[in-house]
């Protein structure tokens, strides 16, 4: 009879042990697709993001997995949009306003001081408003996760002096996004609008070549624009959103059942994701002025004329049309 050493047998349970703990869908995934975000790893969209691709993976049985790449790791957004249309990545977590360049009515949650809050944002954006924008992105050759994940109210932060009033925008130098909604905007208050990529905001605001930018409180505090930054106005100016973007050709792989499963989870983080950022936002005053950054509050009324008096809501409203504009009033109200 064969006999064992102590050694043996102890690596003999250890194996086994190891054995008992791999997954049930330790063999490889049928579909391995990749998901993409321009926000930090430590972002809420992306550690919901992953829990979403761990659902999905336990519930597939190992089928279907999704590997998350944050942080521009891929590129630039708009080099990651391109990659989402070619389908050299299958999904893309991005703003409704930087989507706009593709799909021009998806800036129209971005038109200025369009919702009082984020509770009515979030209710146009899963009703009508956001039913009608699924089907321009669709028309584009991309699909959409039924629910949005809040971005939040973007505010103004500035190096040199606080925006206390629309006159302090004169001649300001300020970063926006490479959207024409944001440079319309900050037109209408007089400043002097930069497009500028995300992956270069820093060091933009570093070396002067603006002097401040917009962007929610948690982008903010998780890029640390807050060393780079003293004052931090709360304008509430537009209220924005992330996608989750699909390549259509690569969602028509999945069949119809694992559709569903992938669906039914991106939908459940977008909805914890929600919740995470309404916690988060009543405490990051607070941490970023703890950091140093000083805030005000604004009239938002005054800023709100000086956007009507310049054009602005007459202009959009004549760029979107009469039915994509009276959605977005149903929820909003009159905007001109």
């Amino acid at each position: 009879m064969q006999t064992f050493t102590r050694r043996q047998i102890i690596a003999g349970a250890a194996a086994l042990a190891g054995s008992a703990l791999l997954p049930r869908y330790a063999r490889a995934a049928e579909f391995i697709f990749k998901i993409a975000s321009d926000t930090p790893a430590s972002h809420p969209c992306n550690v919901r993001t992953l829990e979403a691709a761990e659902r999905i993976k336990e519930e597939t049985g190992g089928r279907v997995e999704i590997r998350l790449f944050p942080n521009n790791q891929l590129g630039a957004g708009p080099d990651m949009l391109g990659q989402l249309r070619s389908g050299a990545l299958e999904f893309f977590m991005y703003s409704t306003q930087l989507v706009a360049p593709l799909v021009a009515h998806c800036a129209l949650p971005g038109v200025g001081f369009a919702f009082k809050d984020t509770n009515t944002a979030l209710s146009a954006m899963d009703g009508e408003l956001g039913g009608y924008l699924r089907k321009q992105i669709e028309k584009s050759g991309l699909i959409t996760m039924p629910k949005v994940w809040t971005s939040g109210y973007r505010q103004v932060t500035s190096s040199e002096k606080p925006i206390l009033t629309p006159g302090d925008f004169d001649g300001f130098k300020i970063r926006v996004p490479a959207s024409p909604m944001w440079v319309s905007l900050f037109k209408g208050f007089g400043a002097s609008p930069t497009a500028i990529n995300f992956s270069e905001l820093y060091t933009s605001l570093q070396t002067k070549v603006v002097n401040g930018q917009e962007n929610p409180l948690v982008i903010i505090e998780t890029n640390r624009l807050f060393e780079v930054q003293q004052y931090c106005a709360l304008t509430n100016h537009m209220w924005d959103a992330y996608w989750v973007l699909g390549n259509r050709r690569a969602w028509g792989r999945l069949p119809a059942d694992l559709q569903a499963v992938v669906s039914k989870h991106f939908d459940q983080s977008a909805l914890d994701q929600r919740a995470d950022m309404a916690k988060q936002e009543l405490s990051l005053r607070d941490s970023l002025g703890a950091k140093g950054l000083k805030f005000n509050d604004i009239e938002i009324d005054a800023f709100r004329q000086k956007l009507a008096a310049s054009g602005y809501y007459a202009d959009w409203k004549q760029k979107f049309g009469p039915e994509a504009w009276s959605i977005l009033e149903k929820y909003a109200g009159a905007l001109s």
